[in-house]
C-alpha cells in the first residue's frame, strides 16, 4: 500500500496550528480533497469521561476499547508501558485519503508549515533549525526571505502551497 501524502503544521503553544489545520481541512474539503488529521500531544489526555461505559472498560484493563454508533467510531488503544508509537505506525492505522494533516510532531521529517504568533508561548523561529520547514505562515512580518510566507490567515493560499508542494493537483 502507498503511504499517504503528508505535510506539517508546526510551531509553539498558541502559534495558530489548531486553527490554521482546521481552516485547511475546510478549504481543501470544500476542494473535494479527502483530508485526514494527526495531533500530537504533548501532554497527557483523554478523550473519555470518569464514569462512561468506555472509561470503565479502560478502567478495567482493556488494552483497546471501540465506540462505534451509526455517526462515527473511535478507537482508544492504551499504551499502558509500551512506547509512544511512530507517527509511521500512526499512519499506517489511517483509512485511504488524499492528504494527512499533521499537527504536532515538529521533530517528524515531513514537509510542514510553521505557523507564528505574536501571542505564541515562544517567538524563536523554527525555521532556521528544521530543513522540512518548507513555507511560514505568520500573523506579523516575517523578515526571512529563503522560505515562502504567508498570513497565517491566507488560508486559500495556504492551501495552494499544500496542494503543490504534496504532488495533490488534479
Amino acid at each position: 500500500m502507498t503511504p499517504p501524502r503528508v505535510f506539517g503544521i508546526s510551531g509553539w503553544k498558541n502559534s495558530g496550528k489548531t486553527g490554521l489545520a482546521e481552516r485547511l481541512v475546510a478549504e481543501l474539503t470544500r476542494r473535494g480533497y479527502r483530508i485526514s488529521t494527526i495531533k500530537h500531544a504533548h501532554h497527557d489526555f483523554d478523550i473519555d469521561k470518569p464514569g462512561a461505559d468506555s472509561f470503565r472498560h479502560r478502567e478495567a484493563g482493556a488494552h483497546e476499547v471501540a465506540i462505534v454508533s451509526g455517526a462515527r467510531f473511535a478507537i482508544m488503544h492504551e499504551l499502558r508501558d509500551e512506547p509512544e508509537p511512530r507517527l509511521d505506525d500512526i499512519l499506517a492505522r489511517l483509512a485511504p485519503c488524499d492528504l494527512v494533516l499533521i499537527e504536532g510532531y515538529k521533530r517528524e521529517p515531513v514537509p510542514k508549515i510553521e505557523a507564528r504568533r505574536l501571542d505564541a508561548r515562544s517567538r524563536e523561529p523554527l525555521a532556521p533549525n528544521d530543513p522540512h520547514i518548507v513555507a511560514i505562515a505568520a500573523d506579523h512580518p516575517v523578515m526571512e526571505n529563503a522560505l515562502p510566507v504567508f498570513g497565517l490567515d491566507d488560508t486559500a493560499a495556504i492551501a495552494d502551497f499544500i496542494v503543490t508542494a504534496t504532488g495533490l493537483a488534479r
